[in-house]
Order: structure tokens, then C-alpha cells, then sequence
């Protein structure tokens, strides 16, 4: 069973007294990482405003233009990549391992493969690199598929998602 992230440093100092010497360093550097992803998340929210502001306001682009349309967004999903990977490091907490982690990894590749193509040309793109792209797309897809039928099933969930019945019902 996946624990909770440590909400707060109480909790943390209570835990901290049963983890061993790796665990304490794992959990140290997933407080680095939080910090150091955190300010960049600032800095990145402050840029995507101003740049914003500036290409919108100042320039009088059309904010529907393709070109201001790929850079907003393309920031846009630069902090959605960034606040992910930022929650997703609440959960290095001792005993916060399984497969929930993996599914978490791929979702934010997923989320960095929707920014590329987001920002991309694609009308400038080779055709292979856009076979390249369009090949992990179904890759992660459905590795993401079975990771997370692997956890339903786990976890002895019933697939909500029933299939037809071909009989009368």
C-alpha cells in the first residue's frame, strides 16, 4: 500500500527517526529537487505572464495568431510538466513505492510529448521524426494502458469499462 506524502515536518520528523541512512537521503534530495523545481516553477509562471503581456499587449499580435498561439501554450504546459513532476516528488516518502510511480512517469512523458508536438511545425518536420513521435505516443499510450489494468488488477478493482455483450441481456 502506497502511504501519503508527508504533509508536514512533524510528520517528517517522526518518520525520520525510523528511516535508514538511504532512505533519509532520499527523502533530503526529494526536498532538494521540490525547492529547486519549485523556483523554477515561479520563474517560468513570471516569464510566461510577461511574455504574454508583452507579445499581446505591447506587439498587438493577435493572440489567435499559430506562431503566439504554439509559445503560449508551449509555457503553459512547461509549468503543467513542472507542477507534475513537483507533486509527484510529495510521494518519495518511506514506503511510497509501486507502481502508482511508474504510472505518474509516464503520464508526464505523456504531458512532454503533447508540448512537443504543441510548439512543433509540423509542416517542417521530417516525416520521420513525425513517425518517431507518433510511434511513442502509442507507446506510452499503451504502456500506460497495461500499468494501469496491472494496478486495477492489483488492487481488485472491477473494470468499470465492460466490453458489449454479444448474448441477449
Amino acid at each position: 500500500m502506497i502511504k501519503p506524502p508527508l504533509r508536514r515536518w512533524a510528520d517528517l520528523r517522526e518518520a525520520w527517526k525510523t528511516l535508514a541512512g538511504y532512505e533519509r537521503f532520499e527523502v533530503l534530495v526529494a526536498i532538494v529537487l521540490r525547492s529547486v523545481i519549485g523556483l523554477i516553477i515561479v520563474v517560468a509562471l513570471y516569464r510566461l505572464i510577461a511574455g504574454t503581456v508583452e507579445t499581446i499587449l505591447l506587439r498587438a499580435l493577435n493572440p489567435l495568431d499559430h506562431v503566439v498561439f504554439q509559445q503560449v501554450f508551449g509555457a503553459i504546459m512547461t509549468l503543467l510538466i513542472a507542477l507534475e513532476f513537483n507533486h509527484t516528488l510529495r510521494y518519495m516518502a518511506p514506503g511510497a513505492r509501486g507502481i502508482i510511480q511508474a504510472r505518474i512517469v509516464i503520464l508526464i512523458a505523456l504531458l512532454a510529448l503533447a508540448r512537443k508536438i504543441i510548439v512543433a511545425d509540423l509542416f517542417e518536420i521530417a516525416p520521420a521524426a513525425l513517425l518517431g513521435l507518433a510511434a511513442l505516443a502509442l507507446s506510452l499510450g499503451v504502456t500506460y494502458w497495461l500499468v494501469r489494468d496491472k494496478d486495477d488488477a492489483r488492487r481488485g478493482r472491477k473494470d468499470e469499462r465492460t466490453p458489449f455483450r454479444s448474448g441477449p441481456v
